[in-house]
């Protein structure tokens, strides 16, 4: 597997589709987010990753405002989200998915219906669109046919995630929201998923945030990360820049014993490039 982030070209900073400034939110007494700056690039998969339990689904949930923020600005495609009337803030979400932890189906519905739910709040198209554009979108994430008429606890754990993907793209959207797409998936599920998206990114033109504590989805799908740490940004760039950095809990996360090995080419004693961890 490569051992650095694919090569398509994060846009200039100037083009951030989603921009974060000095943002603040909290729970009562406990403030989990302490003015917070991010820029999501336009185009680019962005990797989100922070200790556990420090906000990194909180951030996420904010941005989509679902949960309140107590003071800072947010803007999503150049609009400060606090202006927006009720009628735009629509407008703006139907070109937002959002694949929550573990996949958050609706039980009750089949996999057609719960890709459905989103088409049905915003479109008025007929039920054949409807099961059209449905059985377009389970194919597009490598589910199925049949796939279709199942319900979530009649799907594996791989499915389910796909499920829910091809719920988060039925309305063709120009931002995905990812919240630990690969958690629970066993390591080939967790590859095949990260290279799902990295194709659908690449052949939709889609800009990704993906919040994750899967090294491998960092190595291998990521263009860029950004670290939280105590309720701020403590490091963003690529994963050399990760790899390089000296902050404690980045030299613990990227260089602990579950970090990956890297490969670096040597020349033996024989003349011979081996790779050696």
């Amino acid at each position: 597997m490569p051992t650095s982030s694919p090569t398509r070209p994060a846009g200039p900073e100037s083009d951030a589709i989603i921009r974060v400034r000095d943002l603040v939110v909290a729970f009562g007494e406990r403030t989990v987010l302490k003015g917070l700056n991010l820029d999501i690039r336009r185009g680019e998969i962005l990797g989100f990753v922070g200790p556990s339990g420090q906000g990194k689904s909180v951030l996420t949930r904010t941005l989509l405002g679902l949960v309140p923020k107590r003071s800072g600005t947010i803007e999503v495609f150049g609009e400060d989200v606090d202006r927006l009337t009720l009628a735009r803030r629509r407008v703006i979400e139907r070109r937002w998915g959002v694949l929550f932890q573990q996949g958050a189906l609706f039980s009750a519905l089949t996999v057609k219906q719960n890709i459905q739910v989103p088409m049905r709040e915003h479109l008025n198209l007929s039920e054949r669109l409807l099961d059209e554009f449905a059985r377009l979108k389970i194919e597009m994430v490598g589910l199925k046919p049949d796939a279709a008429d199942k319900l979530p606890s009649e799907l594996s754990g791989g499915m389910i995630k796909r499920a829910a993907l091809a719920r988060a793209l039925a309305l063709d959207p120009e931002v995905l929201f990812l919240d630990e797409p690969t958690s629970g998936l066993d390591p080939i599920g967790a590859g095949e998923f990260d290279e799902l998206v990295a194709t659908l990114q690449r052949t939709l033109g889609l800009t990704v945030f993906m919040v994750t504590h899967d090294l491998d989805s960092l190595y291998t799908a990521c263009d860029r990360i950004a670290a939280l740490g105590d309720g701020q940004i403590i490091a963003q760039g690529p994963i050399d820049a990760m790899l390089a950095s000296d902050h404690p809990w980045l030299r613990s996360y990227f260089h602990g014993k579950r970090a990956r090995s890297i490969v670096v080419p040597e020349v033996s004693s024989r003349g011979i490039v081996e790779g050696v961890a």
